[in-house]
């Protein structure tokens, strides 16, 4: 393909992706594929000769669209939104073009330059403290990573070295490896297993602190959990607090939390990888006070601030941390601003070498829908979520089970866990929405998350009107089996 044809095709594609997103409410939200079903519609190996772009394309509509669940339907409520917009497109596409390996300032410039100064805009969005932003010649600020488990991880194993070094410089006798095997993290019940994850990674303990009524974490929790371990000679040294669970957006109490991680040094990071977004609006960002006690803090554009994926903002107090505990220097990595202290090397912060120009996606959609058009989706997405939890509670067969605070309500029929598997399994075996369920505590719930970017109050009632039947339905033929029995 020539530069004359990549014009013509790269046309044809971007009409093909409009038409997609204009007209995918029309497209069943989840597949009807089986295990394996792309395997026998495809050659058994790469072809010798090459193929024209017609019959590739062709084959998109045939083998690819029948196996993908479409994230961005209006039907779709299932787990957390996915971030997409146009703009964000439009810069992914000049993110491929330009194609840099951004892993130092000399590698590509403006790939560096311009993510030190996004992760600044944002930050200021959400209104951080200062000493986390990058500024003239601030000791803190911001990376892009590829998720909010990257972010985790990432943070973990700074605190993993900072802690190691520290101990050992008070305790010169301790190895390296007696230290490990006391370290300890902890995050809530209720956080992602990525943070779990981090640590099987990391090779540390981890252990739960328990959550209270509201699934959120309150300081006599951590601060019991954090004495018995100290007291059985165990390092704590991690704690990841969580900002809107996965399960019901529950919020971890911060402000009980941070001071007593600063007085035990614990480094505290912040995972709020969906609910971060949301604090660009005045009347969330109370959520994040507390914020000024953590040493890193992480939220995910790419869930619910228009940016596509992959892109996930993460913070630190102090670089320094991060770099301290991941530099190496090779000399083909090397260049002659990188003692200058005027540059950053974002390949210190990350766990990669390699990384993509994903800074010019915020950059396009900050600029393209300013803070007051990402401000009016956020709340557009929590209006629309009260909605439905307004529907549900005027229905006495419902309940709702976890306050409602952004835009993700869970809820149940009243009644056993095998009647909620039941209806989700008919939820899902429609294909008319898509959602997924959670456990809070030892009940079944179901999870509705306003997710598309073209969402709107119709497809809201659609979807409790679906609901609604469907449970009639099915409560019909439980009562019948039931009698039966």
């Amino acid at each position: 393909m020539d530069a004359a044809e990549f014009r013509k095709r790269g046309k044809e594609m971007v009409d093909y992706v409009a038409d997609y997103l204009e007209k995918i409410e029309k497209r069943q939200v989840f597949p009807d594929v089986e295990p394996g079903y792309l395997r026998p519609l495809i050659a058994d190996c790469a072809p010798q000769d090459p193929e024209s772009f017609e019959d590739v394309f062709k084959d998109i509509e045939k083998i690819i669209m029948p196996g993908v669940t479409h994230w961005h339907s209006p039907y779709f409520f299932a787990y957390f939104p996915a971030a997409s917009s146009f703009p964000a497109l439009l810069a992914d596409m000049l993110c491929g073009g330009i194609g840099c390996v951004g892993f130092s300032w000399a590698s590509s410039p403006a790939c560096t330059e311009l993510e030190t100064v996004m992760l600044d805009w944002l930050g200021k969005m959400v209104n951080l403290p200062e000493e986390f932003l990058a500024g003239k010649d601030g000791q803190g600020g911001g990376v892009i990573q590829g998720s909010a488990s990257e972010a985790t991880l990432i943070a973990l194993l700074a605190a993993r070295t900072k802690t190691i070094r520290r101990v050992q410089s008070e305790q010169p006798q301790l190895t390296e490896a007696e230290i490990m095997g006391r370290l300890v993290a902890y995050a809530s019940d209720q956080a992602h297993s990525s943070v779990e994850r981090a640590a099987l990674i990391g090779a540390v303990k981890i252990k739960n602190v328990p959550s209270d009524d509201t699934f959120s974490v309150c300081g006599s929790a951590l601060k019991k959990v954090l004495d018995e371990d100290k007291a059985a000679g165990l390092i704590p040294f991690f704690f990841c607090a969580t900002l809107g669970t996965t399960p019901c957006c529950s919020f971890d109490k911060l402000l009980e939390l941070g001071p007593i991680c600063n007085k035990e040094n614990i480094w505290m990071h912040i995972d709020a990888a969906y609910a971060g977004s949301a604090f660009i609006c005045p009347e969330f960002r109370h959520l994040l006070n507390g914020v000024e006690f953590a040493d890193s803090f992480n939220f995910n554009p790419h869930k619910w601030l228009l940016v596509n994926f992959d892109c996930s903002a993460m913070w630190v107090k102090k670089r320094s941390d991060l770099i301290g505990a991941f530099k190496l220097e090779p000399l083909y990595l090397q260049h002659h601003h990188q003692e200058s202290g005027l540059v950053t090397d974002y390949r210190h912060w990350q766990i990669p070498l390699g990384r993509r120009f994903r800074s010019l996606k915020l950059w396009f959609v900050l600029r393209m829908y300013g803070v007051k058009g990402l401000q009016e989706h956020i709340r557009k997405h929590v209006r629309l979520s009260h909605q439905f939890e307004h529907l549900v509670l005027q229905d006495e067969r419902f309940e709702i089970c976890a306050e409602v605070v952004l835009g993700l309500v869970c809820f149940r029929l009243k009644g056993s866990n095998e009647l909620n598997e039941a209806l989700l399994q008919s939820i899902n075996d429609a294909k008319k929405i898509h959602l997924v369920p959670c456990h809070l505590r030892e009940k079944f719930v179901l999870r509705f998350a306003i997710c598309s970017r073209t969402v709107e109050s119709t497809h809201i009632k659609f979807a409790w009107q679906h609901i609604s039947q469907l449970a009639t339905d099915l409560l019909k033929t439980w009562e019948q089996n039931h009698h039966q029995q």
